[in-house]
């Protein structure tokens, strides 16, 4: 199959310009399409898919700083990172070529400009980027399948408030979390976390969820939930990857939880007067050892408890700058906000691991909050 014609947004402020231009690479063999102003570039990119943007830097009379392109330029590539932009202005200099560049321009072409030139920058930079364009578009599609996989709207339970909360480092994580009713009164929770990052992990997320959901009833107790989940996946075969992972089981008519830990951060636990338990009763990482026994834990839950499930890139963030949250930081921090509602809990742990750490964390992290309000009637 013949390469699909090549798509270039031209935008500049003068009409005959613009129509020049288009003239030359119609003739070259490309669809050409005109651009007035900062905001016609923006609707036409929303519109649809372009393979370059051969732009101005001017486009307000009477300047000749590039300002208002330079501002564009800056946008598009942090946006549209793979889509080649080639800056082109009459008052050509090197100080404003070098900063099109640094913003991510990948060309610039000086007015009055010599044809041959321009098409060969163009041609150059769109048979670079079209095989980068693709992986980036498949890339992103994956990324919309792995989040498309997490719940975004928690189950209704009466008398349970939950919440959540996921930052992944990356396009794509490995945590997992999942809430889903098992009858009127029950309520199955999970987090999970994936060794590694990147596509291989977020596979086997898709993998763990479905396992998880096939396995979790009202009836099974979650230690021998887990204790399937973990068998199956070293059956998969997960190549050299384990999961830590925390399921449990809220009967909120009876006021207690059943669970197993199989490896993973310990959830906290806090009571109405500050009392903290940790729910660390359990077993080994699931995925490694096919036949690993599990124990299960119970614990009362009461109305004003708080629950807060979580990964370890809360307690470890700012790790990397030798300045870590740290597990007990995080029990402060779920103690001293113990009579929040879940949504208001999740929002200031992650605001305090952020006002530490800084606005990015080093690795996945994920927050799931519970908090009890009382049992549902009789």
């Amino acid at each position: 199959m013949p390469p699909a014609t090549p798509t270039v947004l031209v935008a500049d402020d003068q009409p005959d310009v613009i129509a020049a231009l288009r003239l030359l690479l119609r003739t070259a063999g490309f669809e050409a399409q005109g651009a007035v102003s900062v905001d016609d570039v923006r609707t036409h990119l929303a519109a649809r898919d372009f393979d370059a943007v051969l732009m101005d830097l001017n486009y307000a009379r009477d300047t000749t700083s590039g300002a208002e392109g330079l501002a564009l330029i800056s946008d598009l590539h942090a946006r549209l990172p793979h889509l080649p932009l080639i800056a082109m202005t009459g008052w050509a200099n090197v100080e404003t070529a070098v900063e099109a560049m640094r913003r991510g321009a990948r060309g610039y072409i000086p007015k009055p400009w010599n044809n041959d030139a321009l098409v060969q920058v163009l041609r150059s930079e769109i048979d670079q980027a079209r095989p980068r364009h693709s992986l980036a578009s498949q890339w992103r599609e994956a990324q919309a399948i792995h989040r498309a996989l997490l719940p975004s709207v928690p189950p209704e339970v009466p008398g349970v408030q939950l919440s959540w909360r996921w930052e992944p480092a990356s396009g794509f994580g490995g945590d997992y979390y999942d809430a889903f009713p098992l009858g009127p009164d029950h309520v199955a929770l999970c987090i999970a976390d994936v060794c590694g990052k990147g596509l291989p992990a977020a596979l086997l997320v898709s993998s763990l969820q479905a396992t998880v959901r096939a396995f979790v009833d009202e009836q099974t107790p979650p230690h021998e939930a887990v204790a399937r989940v973990n068998r199956a996946l070293c059956r998969q075969g997960a190549h050299g990857r384990f999961v830590t992972l925390f399921l449990a089981v809220l009967d909120v008519r009876e006021g207690a939880m059943r669970f197993c830990n199989a490896g993973h951060n310990a959830p906290i636990l806090v009571r109405p007067d500050g009392a903290v338990s940790r729910l660390d009763t359990g077993g080994a990482v699931v995925g490694v050892f096919d036949g690993a026994p599990y124990a299960g834990g119970r614990t009362v839950i009461g109305t004003g408890d708080r629950l807060l499930l979580f990964t370890d890139g809360l307690a470890e963030a700012g790790v990397l700058s030798e300045r870590e949250f740290g597990d007990a930081h995080l029990v402060e921090t779920v103690v001293r906000h113990r009579t929040l509602a879940a949504a208001a809990l999740v929002d200031r742990v992650f605001g305090d691991v952020h006002q530490w750490a800084g606005r990015r964390l080093d690795d996945d992290a994920t927050a799931l909050a519970i908090a009890i309000d009382g049992r549902p009637p009789a």
